[in-house]
């Protein structure tokens, strides 16, 4: 190590660099703050001192919020890595012991699998666990990949295709399909064919907004067509309404037989075949030696196959 390196990073802190990468994240001074707990004052001596320490300006100030430059994009992953070391040196070489964990446990994914799998692991940890808190975000892929990445939170829980390097999943359990319509509807009161599926009106979700979906994909191989005359971007909206409508849904299975009895729903095997799908926990390679998220993923396989099983 040089000279002039053991001079600069002598000028550094934790503190400072956490200002660093939190910057990069919200690009607001403002709000670095708050998130913090420190003063305006205070983030604007710290990005003064690693402009200094790196020669950089860092960040350029634009209309609303800070601009990166070229030279704190290309150090943002050093950084975040030097930080990401020194909590793993912070952490307790003992092993993560439940019992006496505090702190949250940040997952992000759609309704469905939240639905599923969030009531049964706050359960759980209300007995082993009773210092940890669970903050769920409903967060499509995509996102929560971004989300993972940036560090804002620990796993994120759904079906993740052609998944980049840089992240570690684990497979809860394989995902079917159920088609849902009202208790009484005449769908219901004879054997349900593709035929007969098709002739219904139906809801679909989607986050985007398309009107059509695997379940399209499946009948047009059956030489059918179906009309769907509603997208919704989450499941539980169109659980209420399919309960007050004459619509029929096709939706994850866990999630059906879960809230049939709820929304006074009734629920068949869909009569021809729709390609499963894999619901998996994802992490960040980071963390893949992480006691906490060792034991999260853990028990949400744990309570996966339990609810198969029931």
């Amino acid at each position: 190590m040089s000279d002039m390196n053991e001079i600069k990073l002598r000028r550094l802190n934790l503190t400072l660099l956490l200002v660093f990468v939190n910057l990069m994240r919200d690009r607001k001074a403002v709000t670095v703050a708050e998130r913090m707990g420190l003063t305006q004052s205070s983030i604007s001596h710290a990005l003064n001192r690693l402009r200094d320490t790196f020669g950089d300006p860092l960040f350029l100030r634009k209309p609303h919020r800070l601009e990166p430059t070229a030279y704190a994009i290309a150090l943002e992953p050093k950084v975040r890595r030097a930080i990401e070391l020194l909590d793993d040196a912070l952490g307790d070489p003992a092993g993560f012991v439940p019992s006496q964990a505090t702190g949250t446990i940040r997952m992000a994914g759609y309704d469905s699998e939240l639905s599923v799998l969030a009531p049964a692991l706050i359960k759980v940890m209300e007995t082993e666990a009773p210092g940890l808190q669970l903050s769920a975000r409903a967060t499509g892929r995509g996102a929560a990949l971004q989300e993972l990445e940036q560090g804002d939170i620990d796993l994120a829980v759904g079906f993740f295709w052609d998944l980049p390097a840089g992240y570690v999943a684990t497979t809860l359990y394989e995902e079917n399909y159920a088609v849902v319509a009202r208790r009484g509807h005449a769908l219901m009161d004879q054997p349900l064919t593709a035929a007969r599926f098709a002739a219904c009106r139906h809801i679909i979700v989607s986050p985007s907004g398309d009107l059509s979906g695997i379940v399209d994909q499946s009948l047009e191989a059956l030489g059918l067509a179906r009309r769907v005359v509603c997208a919704v971007p989450l499941f539980f909206p169109a659980l209420v309404t399919v309960a007050e409508s004459d619509l029929v849904a096709t939706l994850p299975k866990r999630l059906a037989i879960r809230m049939a009895a709820r929304f006074g729903l009734e629920t068949r095997d869909p009569p021809f075949d729709i390609r499963p799908f894999p619901v998996s926990a994802v992490r960040h390679r980071r963390n893949e030696k992480s006691g906490l998220h060792d034991w999260v993923t853990a028990k949400l396989e744990q309570l996966s196959r339990t609810k198969a099983e029931a």
